[in-house]
């Protein structure tokens, strides 16, 4: 699955950690196009315990970026979708729906392991690709760059079906060390702040955020549902193989399942800098913090969605060549 795991555990250790700061770089400063980060909503925290988003998408500028964008609006996005995905597909009591995902752990071991589970997973890419996409349909011939806590993304934006939409993969290791190599001192920075993403969006890096997320909204686009939507989240491997072998034998007890590869979600991810704990308060109080509770009041998802061609929300359940892909 590309994921620490399959490192740790490769006895002929033929399996590296891919490094591409230096190939990203030389891209960003010097390939001739503009360059944006697309920023994992874990990052907060990461660069320093007082830096804002405002300053660390300042410093992202220093090193040489066009702008910084937070995949929490596109968390956003995806949260709609699935919302929708819910209402359309969860019928009766014996109805249930996969998610998430933003996780290519967890999309990789049903793919791969529980083929027959792949009908309850909704064709959505994940927030990272559906960023990447938006990103060079708006701006033609621009470079995008991931910025996250995981190793998994790295092949993620290999796979076949969604190489178009992410140039480069860094770790927010590889970012920190990118910072440190130009001289950029993040905390230092003057402030460029944006408001975009909800709470729901911004809470999709820790296990259990992407289930509330989804049941928030929809609560609101439809409310008094008859069959309520009753969640159960887990994370790391062996618990998400637990959960979904109790799905299978028909025991698992809710009709909305969340597995995350990482203990604790994104902000345990492996290349996370902050202790996973520390990440998720972080995430938490960022989340709170949100002028929107939920896409749906999110203006700014509305709009881009006008953009991109959504002229009402239930458009979102149709084949789209920016957020859906074949599992």
């Amino acid at each position: 699955m590309g994921c620490e795991m399959c490192i740790e555990a490769c006895r002929a250790h033929k399996l590296s950690a891919g490094k591409d700061a230096v190939a990203a770089l030389r891209s960003v400063r010097w390939g001739g196009k503009p360059a944006y980060a697309l920023v994992a909503p874990a990052f907060l925290g990461q660069f320093g315990d007082n830096v804002s988003p405002g300053q660390l998408r300042a410093a992202l500028k220093r090193a040489g970026f066009a702008g910084m964008i937070e995949v929490a609006l596109f968390a956003d996005i995806l949260t709609l979708k699935e919302a929708l995905e819910f209402d359309a597909h969860v019928l009766s009591e014996s109805d249930f729906q996969l998610t998430s995902c933003c996780c290519p752990q967890w999309i990789a071991m049903i793919r791969k392991s529980y083929r027959d589970l792949v009908p309850r997973v909704p064709p959505a890419v994940s927030p990272m690709v559906a960023a990447g996409r938006v990103v060079k349909r708006l701006y033609p011939g621009a470079v995008t760059v991931f910025v996250g806590p995981c190793l998994a993304k790295k092949s993620e934006a290999r796979d076949a079906d969604i190489a178009d939409a992410v140039d480069y993969v860094l770790t927010f290791q590889e970012m920190k060390d990118v910072f440190s190599i130009l001289g950029i001192d993040p905390g230092s920075a003057e402030t460029d702040d944006r408001e975009h993403a909800s709470r729901s969006g911004r809470t999709y890096a820790y296990s259990g955020g992407v289930s509330a997320a989804v049941s928030a909204t929809l609560d609101r686009i439809r409310p008094g549902r008859t069959i309520p939507l009753q969640s159960r989240s887990t994370s790391g491997v062996a618990e998400c193989k637990a959960m979904v072998a109790e799905v299978l034998a028909g025991k698992g007890g809710a009709n909305f399942y969340e597995g995350m590869g990482c203990v604790g979600g994104c902000v345990g991810g492996p290349r996370a800098i902050v202790p996973r704990e520390d990440g998720r308060r972080n995430v938490e109080r960022y989340g709170d913090k949100s002028i929107h509770r939920t896409p749906i009041d999110n203006p700014y998802v509305i709009e881009l969605l006008g953009q991109l061609g959504f002229d009402t929300i239930e458009k979102l359940l149709e084949a789209s060549e920016i957020l859906t892909r074949t599992l």
